[in-house]
């Protein structure tokens, strides 16, 4: 939802465009019947997810009409495409209380490594990229466990060498706790 809502932002602040900022709008009052439920649980979200889909109902509506107004290729229309191409998996999330709004979350997470993509280019071979990539993998597998990067490879790193081979799965972010 995210990146739709973002295609009509760059119409609005880019063209002061009347269909970006209108549709904007309509984004808006999904986003805030979402953060009325934060916090709530997976019933209490899908029972005012449900509430929500007439505004998702009249959002998709209303581009498809919008669409007939404008010409192929303009920014617009791609704008208008994109979500309506998309349209299902879009609203995916009204009929799954456990499901975000957006992948945002995720996205955050992720930055870093398609910020450094253009850098690992230069790893030299394939088998360098490879290597390099399953330590970035295993590194944000611990950020996102809530652990420290740094105690948590310097306590693997000693204990590597005489863990047994049936005891390696302990090692593993999400299982690890560290030496006393």
């Amino acid at each position: 939802m995210a990146h739709a809502r973002r295609k009509f932002h760059e119409l609005w602040a880019n063209h002061g465009s009347q269909v970006g900022e209108q549709a904007l709008k309509f984004f808006g009052q999904l986003y805030e019947a979402e953060r009325a439920v934060v916090g709530s649980d997976s019933a209490a979200r899908l029972q005012a997810r449900q509430a929500a889909r007439l505004l998702a109902d009249a959002l998709h509506q209303w581009p498809r009409q919008q669409r007939q107004r404008v010409p192929d290729g303009s920014a617009t229309a791609q704008a208008i495409d994109y979500s309506l191409k998309r349209w299902a998996a879009l609203t995916r999330y009204l009929d799954d209380g456990d499901l975000p709004i957006d992948n945002n979350w995720v996205e955050n997470r992720i930055r870093p490594i398609a910020l450094g993509r253009q850098n690992w280019l230069f790893a030299r071979s394939l088998r360098a990229g490879k290597r390099a990539a399953a330590v970035m993998s295993l590194i944000h597998s611990v950020k996102l466990n809530g652990l420290d990067p740094y105690a948590y490879l310097r306590d693997v790193l000693q204990r590597l060498p005489t863990q047994p081979a049936v005891r390696i799965g302990e090692l593993l972010p999400h299982r690890w706790s560290p030496t006393a």
